[in-house]
């Protein structure tokens, strides 16, 4: 079970960093000026996006590990649930991120910070998949 307990720890770090964005990363880039909103929100997302996609995938992968030694099908769920993150941010994140990609910072205003705050909006997806996907992981530990 130890496996499992690795399972719903990366899992927590996945919601611990989109809570991150929601209550951190977010307010303080709204506080910018538009140029520097649009500025620094594109390296962000980018390491944003690499590191909450390969947290999703160790806790997938580590929950199926465990269903495989549990032979219990909570645990297969949990990794569904939290494998989810990739195709809502590939249908529903992705096409906002490439239209704020294609704002150049010069031309950054009212648009980009009215997509920026979209933006922040859909990041709760991913809090509310990885809270789904550790309660989860807790279901099947208890």
């Amino acid at each position: 079970m130890f496996i499992g307990l690795l399972a719903l720890a990366v899992a927590c770090i996945f919601v611990g960093a989109a809570l991150y964005v929601n209550f951190v990363e977010q307010p303080s880039r709204l506080a910018l000026d538009d140029r520097a909103m649009v500025a620094e929100w594109a390296p962000s997302d980018r390491r944003g996006f690499v590191m909450q996609a390969s947290l999703a995938l160790l806790s997938a992968i580590l929950a199926v590990i465990t269903y495989r030694e549990a032979n219990d099908v909570r645990w297969l769920i949990g990794a569904i649930i939290i494998l989810a993150s990739w195709p809502y941010t590939f249908f529903v994140v992705v096409p906002l991120n490439n239209r704020l990609l294609a704002i150049s910072k010069e031309k950054a205003g009212s648009n980009a910070r009215d997509l920026i705050r979209s933006w922040g909006l859909l990041e709760w997806g991913h809090t509310l998949l990885g809270l789904w996907a550790a309660a989860t992981f807790l279901w099947a530990l208890a």
